[in-house]
């Protein structure tokens, strides 16, 4: 029974300490978010599970970390500085700014494609149907026009200062270091190139918590490959993406893929993988045959051979690249939306409840002492052993019930509750937080079965 909506999760990420408003006691800044004590968790965890699964574990696979500022000529190159905008459209009436696609979406109920419009498609839409405007009613407009979303800053001595970019992607950092990675690791192709870290746009309508923000933080995988050989490895992404979220705990139920109608120019295939949040359908992953596109490009403009030689044929080509990527804050926020849970239990009571998978999950154990002044200091000893493995909580307050359901709610998947029977036996009682079932263990065995369920 899942009764989370969007705004009371965030009242909920406040509450429990998951992720708070930014610069919240000056009146906040629109759309940034800091993450808490639990946020960091769940986003670190999520973050090493993707690099587990995109780079540890996947031949040929190398991970870097680049530079947020670059030379200016990146974003020249890659068209970032002429084409990467967004169609905006202003309400005359109450000044309402929206993306004329967004606009056009919520009022079809995505009846419409509207990826496979023009400006000019979407302007006649828009009058036809007699649009509204989801804040005062009126349908007033002005005409559609380009917005830049590149956020600009200057680098340099005051009266000598260059206009530089935060980057709007990682993935042109990827594309520059093509041939460093290659040559330095003797890399053959195909073979993989990713990262995690922070980008930065300046969105018309940044909003839904933290689904679309002005900074938020991407993990992105550039796979380079022989020409002819890219349609295998962009199926093989494709369904890599979706093992992924189901990797983390998302039901498969909630997912689903969105083929592009209109490709964008670089593109030969393109689709997105979709969750069903609250709000509707949200893209939270897409996947990418970009063709010899970047390559080329930043080869042109460079004057720098980006060319791959095969040592076994002596053949020299530009490799097509496969991009898988994965908005963190996205893939957090799709994590809570789905663990979310009011269980409604025998006695009439309900269950609030985090169900996150065991592996994202920010603490994975509660140390609890039965009786604060008899079993403190065996638990305090149980909590420095396991936590040299583990993220623990530690919570002597209130009834051992009432400790629960706030292990419950924050997603801790096991309780180990110290009693008489640990200060003789050296057992403890171990909780299940899904089932709320619970098991008997020697202390020595704790480690080895909650190891066992993480990686489960």
């Amino acid at each position: 029974m899942n009764k989370l909506k969007m705004d009371k999760l965030v009242i909920f990420c406040k509450t429990y300490g998951y992720i708070f408003q930014g610069s919240e006691i000056y009146g906040g800044l629109a759309n940034t978010w800091d993450y808490g004590p639990l946020g960091i968790e769940l986003k670190n965890n999520i973050k090493k599970i993707w690099w587990k699964t995109f780079i540890q574990e996947l031949p040929n696979s190398y991970g870097i970390d680049c530079s947020i500022l670059m030379n200016p000529d990146v974003w020249v190159a890659s068209g970032h500085v002429d084409e990467f905008n967004d169609l905006m459209i202003d309400c005359k009436s109450c000044k309402a700014r929206y993306r004329a696609d967004n606009l056009i979406e919520n009022f079809s109920k995505e009846d419409i494609e509207v990826d496979g419009l023009t400006k000019e498609e979407m302007s006649k839409y828009i009058i036809d149907n007699k649009v509204s405007c989801p804040k005062c009613g009126e349908s007033d407009f002005t005409d559609i026009r380009e917005f830049n979303l590149m956020f600009e800053t200057k680098r340099g001595v005051t009266g000598d200062k260059n206009e530089i970019y935060l980057r709007p992607e990682t993935a042109q950092g990827q594309f520059v270091n093509f041939s460093n990675v290659q040559r330095s690791l003797r890399a053959k192709i195909p073979f993989g190139i990713g990262q995690i870290g922070k980008a930065f746009r300046n969105e018309i309508t940044p909003g839904n918590f933290i689904f679309r923000t002005i900074e938020f933080e991407q993990m992105e995988y550039q796979y380079f490959c022989k020409p002819g050989t890219d349609q295998e490895h962009y199926r093989f992404f494709k369904k890599k993406a979706l093992d992924f979220f189901k990797n983390i705990g998302i039901k498969e139920v909630n997912l689903k893929y969105k083929d592009h109608q209109k490709l964008a120019h670089y593109a030969k295939e393109a689709t997105d993988l979709e969750y069903l949040f609250p709000s509707g359908w949200g893209e939270v992953n897409g996947t990418h045959s970009r063709t010899d596109f970047d390559l080329k490009k930043h080869q042109e403009h460079s004057k720098k051979s980006m060319e791959y030689l095969d040592p076994v044929t002596n053949e020299k080509y530009l490799p097509y690249i496969i991009e898988s990527t994965v908005g963190v804050d996205r893939a957090i926020l799709v994590a809570l939306c789905d663990a979310y849970d009011v269980e409604q239990l025998e006695n009439d009571e309900t269950r609030e409840v985090l169900r996150l998978k065991p592996n994202i999950a920010p603490y994975k154990v509660a140390v609890l002492p039965l009786i604060k002044k008899i079993h403190k200091e065996k638990a305090l000893e149980i909590y420095g052993k396991l936590s040299k493995h583990f993220m623990i909580s530690y919570d002597e307050t209130g009834k051992i019930g009432k400790r629960y359901r706030r292990q419950d709610v924050i997603g801790t998947p096991y309780a180990v509750t110290i009693d008489d029977n640990t200060l003789t036996a050296d057992t403890v009682t171990v909780r299940n937080r899904d089932t709320m079932k619970q098991v008997v263990l020697k202390i020595e065995d704790l480690v080895t079965f909650i190891t066992d369920k993480i990686n489960e």
